[in-house]
């Protein structure tokens, strides 16, 4: 039989011989990125987040948290675990025996939130008038003449959506990520009061008068302008409908059973109150 040498590794043992001497070659480490890892019930954080905004979860209604695990194909831990990271930012409340509910705004919250949001947006339009491209000023300008078709019309639904869309884009345009965030953190608290509340004809109107005076702004770069306008437009047009949120649904009758809700809420979302 013949036998053919086999050639030596660098590094390793040479076939036959006692490696008891020799050390293991030494593995060059390699730079990587590193590895980002999500939890399940942080994943759920942020659509559970958007149902609020949206309005399919009202303040003071219990979250259906069965319905939850059916939509997102997930059991009660996650969808638990991301409610309580709600509830910590101040959006949700967790009631012993009564598991979780959408938090109410309060007299005391508008004195202590609408002054942030004010400021907040005021900055957001100093940096959006200095760092804005034509692009961005035209595509601001596309979503105000689509919101003033859909007031014409009466279309309260896809108002406030063109609505939000114009405000967030001065935070976009700003293109501050810290700033954004903080804006995204007190909008959802608020947001009943702002977006999907009822609201006066006349109310509406007025709201809409300060946007064709925002846009104007925005057009001409003046950016102290626009600024004050965002904080006069929070303080006073927003903040008053909140109050008169406050005094209506003081009032109004507990909020129906749960098999109740979803017809119910098909018909509140026509009576969204626009800012």
């Amino acid at each position: 039989m013949i036998v053919f040498p086999i050639p030596a590794v660098p590094g390793y043992p040479s076939v036959g011989k006692r490696s008891g001497s020799q050390k293991p070659p030494r593995i060059k480490r390699m730079p990587s990125a590193p590895i980002v890892r999500h939890s399940l019930h942080e994943s759920l954080v942020a659509p559970l987040r958007e149902m609020i905004l949206q309005g399919e979860l009202r303040p003071g209604e219990k979250v259906p948290e069965e319905q939850l695990c059916e939509r997102f194909g997930v059991s009660r831990t996650p969808i638990r675990e991301a409610l309580k990271v709600l509830a910590a930012e101040g959006v949700l409340q967790i009631l012993p025996h009564r598991g979780a509910i959408v938090a109410r705004i309060t007299e005391e919250q508008i004195e202590e939130l609408f002054p942030i949001m004010a400021s907040l947006e005021r900055l957001a339009g100093l940096l959006a008038c200095a760092r804005a491209s034509d692009a961005d000023i035209a595509r601001v300008r596309a979503l105000h003449d689509r919101m003033m078709e859909y007031f014409e019309k009466g279309e309260e639904v896809e108002y406030l959506r063109q609505n939000r869309l114009i405000h967030e884009s001065f935070f976009e345009i700003a293109g501050n990520v810290t700033l954004s965030a903080f804006y995204q953190q007190i909008l959802t608290r608020i947001h009943a009061c702002r977006f999907v509340v009822r609201k006066s004809r006349e109310h509406w109107a007025a709201a809409v008068v300060e946007h064709n005076a925002m846009i104007e702004a925005l057009e001409a770069r003046d950016a102290p302008r626009l600024a004050a306008l965002l904080e006069t437009h929070v303080m006073g047009t927003t903040s008053g409908i909140a109050r008169a949120f406050i005094n209506r649904t003081s009032v109004e009758a507990p909020a129906e059973p749960a098999d109740e809700r979803g017809a119910a809420r098909g018909r509140r979302t026509s009576t969204s109150e626009p800012v």
